[in-house]
């Protein structure tokens, strides 16, 4: 097992050690004052509070918790850690000084995970010492519950550099998506901005109020692609379905539409490839009962609330 440290005291950094002592794991936190160090204790047992209060931790688990936890300004105490989440403000002279210490008193294989939310692989990686050892590992805030990372990868990334993060990622229980290369914003920020373009377009037409575009996403696309994936959907729904609705959401963009290439080549075959396993997803390999229930899992209140005749 990897033997783990935090550069970072802050908000990302509290919540990535109460990830780890969560899962029974030594945590070593370095920060760079005194008062950012009582800051991240505090934190941390207020996590570990909000635990207990909701009935997911008691008062042994936390105890034990932060027995597996150091919390020091020295970076000497990185002696002997093999994997260190790197979640310092972002700023290129002070992430190089932190990559600086973090190779100077670590181990040798010691990888450098950028919690980074906003900065280039390629950039950061100039930055390191050994950038094959490097890589981005972005969590999202709450980061100790909220389950997803997304994996960025640069040009120099060592291969085994990946295949060790996603390792303890997945003993940590997180969910991974993994970039081949860094785009500004890497996925979930990129969707975002599309949802707030548009939502922010429809309120200066006067189309609707924020409160009721809220309740959209709350009501729709957010319940049903909490249970089955975006493009799972849009491929079990279908292209003509999809392509239809494209025509009259952006008609303008159709007739050259990189949609229309994908299922030319057979990518995006929709209903024909659910019979036929040549969608974006093989449908041939899935479990037609599997889908229909996660599908309808997150609309069960609902059905709870109805009176129902008898």
């Amino acid at each position: 097992m990897e033997k783990i440290a935090v550069f970072g005291s802050g908000t990302i950094g509290s919540c990535e050690a109460t990830l780890i002592t969560g899962h029974g794991l030594p945590c070593v936190v370095v920060g760079h004052s005194e008062q950012g160090l009582e800051r991240c204790r505090n934190a941390i047992a207020r996590n570990w509070d909000d635990l207990i209060a909701e009935g997911l931790a008691a008062e042994q688990n936390k105890a034990a918790a932060l027995a597996l936890l150091t919390v020091t300004n020295d970076p000497a105490a990185l002696e002997g850690r093999t994997f260190v989440f790197e979640a310092v403000a972002e700023g290129t002279e002070q992430k190089r000084a932190v990559y600086q210490a973090i190779e100077r008193y670590a181990a040798p294989n010691a990888v450098i995970a950028s919690c980074t939310s906003s900065m280039d692989a390629e950039i950061l990686a100039g930055l390191a010492g050994r950038p094959g050892q490097f890589l981005i590992a972005h969590p999202f805030q709450p980061a100790h519950m909220l389950p997803l990372v997304e994996v960025v990868r640069h040009g120099k990334t060592a291969e085994e550099t990946v295949s060790r993060t996603l390792a303890l990622l997945e003993v940590l229980h997180r969910q991974v998506v993994l970039l081949n290369r860094s785009v500004p914003g890497f996925l979930v920020n990129r969707f975002a901005q599309a949802l707030f373009r548009e939502s922010i377009y429809l309120i200066e037409q006067g189309i609707t109020t924020a409160a009721d575009i809220d309740r959209a996403v709350k009501y729709a696309m957010g319940m049903r692609y909490a249970s089955i994936g975006l493009l799972e959907y849009f491929d079990a729904v279908g292209y003509d379905l999809e392509s239809a609705i494209a025509r009259n959401v952006y008609p303008d963009l159709c007739g050259t539409t990189e949609i229309q290439k994908l299922v030319k080549d057979g990518l995006a075959s929709g209903k024909t490839g659910q019979t036929a396993g040549e969608g974006l997803y093989d449908w041939s390999r899935k479990d037609a009962g599997d889908f229909r229930r996660r599908m309808q899992r997150p609309y069960l209140d609902g059905v709870r609330a109805w009176t129902m005749p008898e």
